[in-house]
């Protein structure tokens, strides 16, 4: 065994002074490096890193949080609504990336739009000193966000608005972008348009509702379904539909699992190049089906930037008025939205 080393198993009873000794450097100097504090010389900093990982030594972040004059823990926690969706995959991967730039560590949990759930989640985070939180709210578990900004939590929403005083806030134009593709439809002929909705109680829901209600007003001839948050209750939805006395020449779909289950519900009655299609929120092989999928498509990637340099700046110090950001969707033109009505075609 080389001089000094000792045999601690995984790093146990290793400490500060065992790396400096290693190294041939001072504690401060170990110190600093651990800490990710700048004023080391890169071949100095190496030194002390190669030094750690010979002995094992495991750095405790907690203590040190404990110790900083600031009690930062160089954590922030992310609360989404299904890390299983691809959207939330792609919104965690943007925020994780950017805080890794900064050397900041992304703790996430699902609330799988259970209030209880997220409820539990911000607290946890909040208790476990996560420098900031970045939450996908479910819209009603206000009083748990409100603690963690009384706490001093920087907070911001994502994807969904919240009114509570102090927060920021990054979304998309729901109610515009599907607006503009319910506007398509009715100029391809569509008159009967049914609008397929998640659980009413989620503000984007009722955004994109209000937007297509902004070109069909709801009536006997646009059928409404809301609280439909599964592919299977789509696809069911979407069959009921399909064989009513009058079916809907158009569907919109308010989420891309909705979107799914009623192009199922399409293809199985074999109706995909008769009824026109258009989804919110891309999805994996869309454009590989025949005809593909057109959807109003957002930007999960810059969402989490978005919300990841609100984030940064409050905890650089930035003590502005809360700010809300609007992230633009475009629409995706892929043969299903472009299905003309009956009446329009030759």
């Amino acid at each position: 065994m080389a001089q000094g080393r000792r045999q601690t198993g995984a790093g146990r009873g290793v400490t500060m002074r065992d790396v400096a000794d290693r190294a041939g450097v001072g504690l401060a100097t170990v110190s600093r490096v651990v800490n990710g504090v700048s004023g080391v010389a890169p071949e100095l900093a190496e030194k002390v890193r190669e030094a750690a990982r010979d002995l094992g030594y495991r750095h405790d972040a907690t203590a040190s949080s404990l110790r900083r004059a600031d009690r930062r823990t160089d954590t922030v926690a992310l609360v989404l609504e299904d890390v299983a969706n691809p959207f939330s995959s792609a919104l965690q991967r943007a925020i994780t990336d950017a805080a890794a730039e900064r050397g900041i560590m992304v703790l996430s949990g699902s609330s799988d739009e259970n209030p209880s759930r997220e409820r539990d989640l911000v607290e946890t985070f909040t208790a476990r000193r996560a420098d900031g939180l970045i939450v996908v709210p479910t819209g009603r578990a206000d009083d748990a966000l409100r603690a963690a900004r009384i706490f001093g939590t920087p907070l911001v929403a994502v994807d969904r608005m919240v009114d509570l005083e102090g927060v920021d806030t990054v979304t998309v134009d729901n109610r515009e972008g599907t607006a503009a593709a319910a506007a398509r439809l009715h100029a391809a002929g569509h008159r009967r348009v049914a609008y397929f909705g998640d659980q009413p109680t989620i503000w984007t829901a009722d955004e994109r509702l209000a937007g297509f209600s902004d070109i069909f007003p709801v009536g006997p001839a646009t059928p409404v379904r809301r609280g439909l948050s599964s592919v299977q209750a789509a696809e069911h939805a979407a069959h009921e539909a399909l064989a009513s006395p009058e079916p809907p020449t158009a569907f919109v779909s308010g989420q891309n699992l909705i979107t799914i289950g009623i192009r199922r519900a399409l293809q199985e009655a074999g109706l995909e190049h008769r009824i026109a299609l258009v989804g919110f929120d891309d999805f994996p092989l869309a454009d590989l089906l025949t005809p593909g999928v057109s959807v109003i498509a957002q930007d999960p990637a810059r969402l989490g930037l978005e919300a990841a340099r609100l984030l940064f700046a409050r905890l650089d110090g930035d003590e502005g008025p809360a700010r809300h950001c609007v992230v633009p969707t475009r629409y995706i033109a892929r043969g299903s939205g472009e299905i003309p009505a009956p009446s329009a075609r030759p």
